[in-house]
């Protein structure tokens, strides 16, 4: 049965997929399943050395056809992975890059000159919520000042940064 239908079901499945090669894979996978399923005298059916019956013949295109859909809707389930495209080549993060190391760093000198001329309670309040991680409620008890006072010291940090970075800069 595996030289009778073989070709045939790979043609089959390559239409399915769009891939000879899937489809190769795929056929590999529904012929070891189906050997899996055989009675020990049954992988010689499989083999060709008694004829198959019409049963194992649609039992081995079903589910061939079963894997190519399951694998369709893995494929659908995460599309942008790279180990499936074979064109995607594997990259070092950009932030691994020297140009990209260099303007962060020159991107963070600037922002900490920027935060630097801040007036002395706002820079105090923006590096304890934005540095230290409190909270507005625990910055406005820390200096003594309303958590209103906060929102507007933090707002007034966040906005000196803003304009003080290019466009695509910025937090």
């Amino acid at each position: 049965m595996l030289e009778r239908y073989y070709q045939e079901l790979l043609r089959l499945i390559s239409r399915s997929t769009g891939c000879r090669d899937k489809a190769q894979d795929v056929v590999q996978e529904a012929y070891a399943r189906l050997l899996a399923r055989q009675p020990q005298g049954g992988a010689r059916a499989l083999h060709g050395d008694t004829p198959p019956d019409s049963g194992q013949r649609a039992l081995l295109y079903v589910t061939a056809k079963n894997i190519a859909i399951d694998e369709q809707r893995l494929r659908q389930r995460r599309p942008h992975d790279a180990l499936d495209e074979p064109h995607m080549q594997l990259r070092a993060p950009r932030a691994d890059e020297p140009e990209q190391r260099l303007h962060d760093r020159q991107t963070m000198e600037r922002l900490l000159l920027i935060i630097e001329g801040l007036p002395p309670r706002c820079r105090q309040a923006f590096a304890l919520y934005k540095f230290d991680g409190l909270s507005q409620i625990e910055i406005a008890a820390q200096m003594g000042i309303s958590v209103n006072m906060v929102e507007k010291h933090i707002i007034n940090g966040m906005l000196a940064c803003k304009k003080g970075l290019p466009e695509r800069d910025t937090l």
